[in-house]
């Protein structure tokens, strides 16, 4: 049997085995407490004939039937990841090994494979630099609490794996499952109210604090794991330099776009309390180093320049010494640790204390200064392990724990840009209705002078206040700290220059934005947000202008030099002028369909990193991706494997956002795993792209006939005068505005708009009807026409398709959202809709649609169905299939009666019924592993 099917068969029967542990685990909690009528209708373990005669049903549902679910989909989805970690070990052992796709290994491989020398290698790996930002964007729909239980019982089935537990110890661990599962049960899914930004910053904490600083660890390990195995005989990774930059970054506290619970005081607290937490990351490392530093004068003598560090040191804390002193008298290097553990500082004081470091790099000279004195004595081995993760962490987190940014709408800019011109007692009340021409002719008069237009105790309008009070507590955290802890000043639905140059402005207003010998500069990037086709389209010669201007340019040096020797910060050891642009997946993907959108993006990578090339800047894209599919989520390898040819450049900022933080890094072991795929297939791809001639001509004309093929028939669809009825009706999308999961509302302004809802609850709303319409619709015709009306082209598709890696990607990733759709649940939701004509017309749409499209995918990739070419995620559909129609009759049932109610004023009746129907939405969310 070919390894490839071992490792499947392996794969699923140990799926079988957890998953019937953990649902007889759950089965005796529920018995044990009174809800064997409950227990009775779970899936998989619970009585044939009570689930069929619960199938049966559409209402009477036994009580928390849809929270009962919900766990057994939540252990179901911890069974899956742990037997996928399990078959990768399996995979790394020395008699089936194979290496992971993706990983540093295969990457290290195929780069050593294709000629590159080993100084090439090093080079690019230590000029590589990745940036996951977490988000806190509401498709998270579990509680903090529930998701705390969880990583417990995942820890304790992972605890099984150990192969000589006695049977007393496996029993233990039984019942402490059975406690935890008890636990969730007790706990609830519901949050009981909206969570609020201090929530939302709290789960990010945990992430940053309490995940990040481990696996950096393990992923560095592993590096160095590969590198020796691809059979490099040197070991540079002893030297910090030489590992691949991360950093992390969060817009919990600094996303203010749409978001009126984004106050300037709530970004302030947000730096001061992501500082502090840095702080105490360190904190609990160091006090573990002067223990690890337990070295006896007798075999070592302390060499003299640490003597005198540590009696500098002594000078400089005074009495906060003493303590040292007294404990490690005598005891040289454990008395330098213990000193200079002693000079982290004490934020919530928040006052400067000459004793104390206030910039990271600080504390990171006085390590190396321990290592070299460690080296003297030849304890290499020590510098290695107790030292080196320690300066790592220093450089990954700082004192920052996590780069802020600001993001805002330019709608919000241009009202802000208004007010501020009032006050100054210039008329700018027309300033959004202005031409371009008029606007940039008036903004680059303005960012001539040094001269701000108001007093700061001027009150020019709530827009103008809020931006410039904002910007001023990041002036001022700079004056204290530096701009590490800063990420950008981003700008959503940016659609003109003039849209960037307005932040300078602003900037200047508050002090963000300096002169200096050559102009005025800003202290952090201002950062176009392409999201819209359109816009994605016309951004490339936005960028171009926005490049050539002055104080782009000074800014772009200001920050280069900021990392040398014009500002203190942390010093890194990719420091090239760059800029970064922000490519949206969302709003393009709502606004023209998946390939269109896929496409326009690409094209807009493209084309944008000829303007940076030519201008000698390197283009950092942060790509603005989502949970699902037709967000931009899909497999992180072939991700970075379909990005344009040079559009990479070893550096890559990303985003993480909602529940797919804790599907990949809610345990250490998954988030290793994830976190290595990013670095690894950055430097991969990067070198891959150096090395290899760019094909972008081969498939242009067949990318772009798709695009415009699929887009029409998918506009055509959303803008038919009928749709919102349709929609409305057809999916849970009220039931959904109603719902917990984040902070941030659900339309941007509050009107019943198809425009104005967020591309969230769009994504959403299809998922909890099956539809998953954003990820598929319209791709069906594209591949008829071509192959109707350019055959040619058609065939040399179904023959390149796994030689284009854009192209095999976008359809991949198409199939892989065909597979979760189910047309007879797209019927049940579609019988809501009130209207029968627009009912049947629609509904005939969607069906027809979704057959042609899994015909010609099917065709496109040889010929076999899907489920012979893709059987192990076939079988993860499957075994959620019977349970997911259960709730999905529930929750049609319940919108049923929801709707009816509301319509009928109904209020209180509607009220109760809500939770009940919110519950439903978490469980089947929870099955299908997304919300939106």
């Amino acid at each position: 049997m070919a390894k490839k099917d071992l490792y499947l068969d392996t794969g699923l029967a140990k799926i079988e085995t957890d998953l019937h542990f953990l649902m007889q685990c759950f089965y005796d909690v529920l018995v044990d407490l009174g809800n064997e009528n409950i227990a009775l209708c779970l899936p998989w373990i619970g009585s044939p004939t009570k689930i069929k005669e619960l199938s049966k049903r559409r209402s009477g549902f036994p009580p928390r039937l849809s929270q009962a679910y919900a766990i057994t989909f939540q252990l179901l989805n911890m069974v899956e990841e742990n037997a996928a970690s399990q078959m990768r070990r399996q995979r790394a052992m020395p008699d089936t090994y194979r290496p992971e796709p993706g990983l540093w290994t295969d990457n290290l491989k195929k780069i050593k494979s294709s000629g590159r020398s080993e100084k090439e290698l090093l080079q690019l790996i230590s000029h590589s630099r990745v940036t996951p930002v977490l988000t806190a964007h509401p498709t998270e729909a579990k509680r903090a609490e529930v998701l705390s239980q969880h990583r417990e019982i995942y820890l304790l089935l992972v605890e099984r794996e150990n192969p000589v537990w006695t049977p007393a110890e496996l029993a233990l661990n039984e019942e402490k499952i059975k406690t935890a599962i008890e636990r969730l049960w007790r706990t609830g899914e519901l949050l009981q109210a909206k969570p609020g930004i201090a929530d939302e910053r709290n789960t990010i904490l945990h992430y940053l604090c309490e995940v990040f600083p481990t696996v950096v660890k393990s992923v560095d390990t592993r590096l160095e794991q590969a590198w020796q195995k691809t059979g490099f005989r040197s070991r540079p990774f002893d030297k910090i330099e030489a590992r691949p930059d991360l950093e992390f970054g969060t817009w919990v506290g600094g996303d203010r776009d749409g978001h009126p619970g984004v106050t300037p005081e709530v970004t302030k607290n947000t730096l001061r309390i992501l500082r502090q937490n840095a702080i105490q990351v360190h904190l609990r490392d160091l006090e573990q180093l002067p223990s690890k530093l337990s070295l006896s004068d007798i075999h070592q003598t302390a060499p003299d320049a640490l003597i005198k560090a540590n009696q500098k040191l002594i000078s400089l804390l005074g009495e906060k010494a003493e303590e040292c002193i007294e404990e490690w008298q005598g005891k040289a290097w454990q008395l330098y640790a213990a000193l200079i553990l002693k000079r982290l500082p004490n934020v919530p004081s928040d006052k400067h204390d000459t004793t104390c470091y206030v910039y990271p790099q600080e504390l990171i000279d006085d390590l190396v200064f321990l290592s070299k004195m460690l080296r003297k004595i030849g304890a290499t081995r020590l510098i290695r392990n107790d030292i080196l993760p320690l300066i790592r962490n220093l450089r990954v987190f700082g004192f920052h724990l996590a780069c802020l940014d600001v993001r805002q709408n330019s709608a919000f800019h241009e009202k802000a840009v208004c007010q501020l011109l009032n006050a100054a007692g210039m008329d700018g009340s027309d300033y959004p209705d202005w031409p371009e021409a008029k606007r940039l002719k008036f903004l680059y008069h303005e960012l001539q002078s040094p001269r701000p237009f108001l007093h700061m105790s001027a009150r020019p309008g709530p827009e103008a206040e809020s931006v410039l009070h904002c910007y001023r507590i990041l002036a001022k955290h700079i004056e204290s700290y530096g701009i590490d802890g800063l990420g950008s000043l981003i700008v959503s639905m940016t659609r003109s220059l003039s849209d960037l140059l307005v932040v300078y402005l602003l900037a200047r207003e508050a002090g963000l934005a300096r002169y200096g010998k050559n102009g005025l500069f800003c202290r952090m990037p201002v950062v176009p947000l392409f999201e819209t086709e359109e816009d994605l389209d016309r951004g490339p010669l936005i960028l171009k202008d926005f490049m050539e201007h002055p104080v782009t340019r000074n800014t772009i040096r200001w920050r280069l030099n900021a990392r040398g020797a014009g500002e203190v910060c942390l010093k890194r050891s990719n420091a090239k002028p760059g800029q970064q642009v922000m490519i949206g997946y969302s709003d393009s993907n709502k606004d023209a369909g998946i390939m269109a959108s896929q496409w326009a993006l690409h094209k807009a990578q493209r084309a944008i990193t000829e303007v940076g090339d030519s201008a000698g800047v390197a283009m950092r894209f942060f790509h603005g991706r989502g949970g699902t599919i037709s967000r931009g989520a899909g497999p992180t390898h072939r991700f970075l494997e379909a990005l344009p040819h040079g559009a990479l450049s070893g550096d890559l900022r990303v985003t993480e956002q909602g529940e797919t933080i804790a599907q990949k890094y809610a345990n250490q072991i998954t988030a290793t795993f994830n976190l290595e795929l990013l670095l690894a297939g950055v430097v991969g791809t990067t070198i891959m792209h150096q090395t290899e001639k760019e094909v972008k001509d081969e498939y242009s004309s067949i990318a772009s006939f798709l695009a415009q093929e699929s887009s029409d028939t998918y506009r055509a669809f959303i803008y038919d005068h009928d749709f919102m009825e349709f929609y409305t009706q057809a999916t849970p999308i009220d039931a959904l505005e109603h719902s917990r999961i984040g902070s941030r509302p659900a339309r941007r302004t509050g009107t019943r708009t198809l425009e104005d809802l967020r591309a969230i609850p769009w994504v959403f709303s299809w998922n909890q009807s099956r539809f998953f319409l954003p990820g598929w619709y319209g791709i069906g015709q594209g591949l008829e026409r071509l192959k109707k009306n350019e055959p040619k082209e058609f065939a040399r598709l179904k023959a390149k398709i796994n030689e284009w890696p854009f192209l095999f990607y976008v359809l991949n990733n198409v199939e892989t959202m065909m597979a979760s759709t189910d047309t007879g649940v797209m019927k049940m939701y579609a019988n809501l809709v009130a209207n029968e004509k627009v009912r049947q017309r629609f509904l005939r749409k969607v069906v027809q649609e979704h057959q042609r499209t899994q015909n010609y995918l099917d065709e496109v990739f040889g010929g076999k169905p899907l489920a012979d070419r893709r059987p192990r995620m076939i079988k993860t559909v499957q075994l959620r299939e019977n349970a997911l129609l259960l709730l999905h009759e529930k929750q049609v049932s319940l919108l049923q009666r929801w709707r009816r109610y509301r319509d009928s004023g109904k209020t209180s009746e509607a009220k109760k019924l809500l939770p009940d129907l919110l519950l439903s939405v978490n469980a089947i969310a929870n099955g299908l592993r997304t919300t939106g």
